[in-house]
């Protein structure tokens, strides 16, 4: 049975303020390709990871995303 573990995105807006976009389980191979990636796609927007952080208290991996301005 494939491990999972608990992911919270957090996207830090513009005036530097940070939000919880979202939490869900992500699969160990989903975790592994963030080695790989620089950029997510979140609910059809794209962000990109600038920092990422291993919540040992919580067992939850937490990552910082900043919204892609195309164009």
């Amino acid at each position: 049975m494939e491990q999972q573990m608990s992911v919270v995105l957090f996207e830090k807006l513009p005036d530097g303020e940070v939000r919880e976009m979202e939490e869900r389980l992500w699969s160990t191979n989903m975790i592994a390709a963030l080695e790989h990636v620089n950029y997510l796609i979140v609910g059809g927007s794209e962000y990109e990871t600038v920092e990422g952080r291993l919540n040992v208290d919580e067992g939850k991996l937490e990552l910082l995303l900043v919204p892609v301005r195309h164009g």
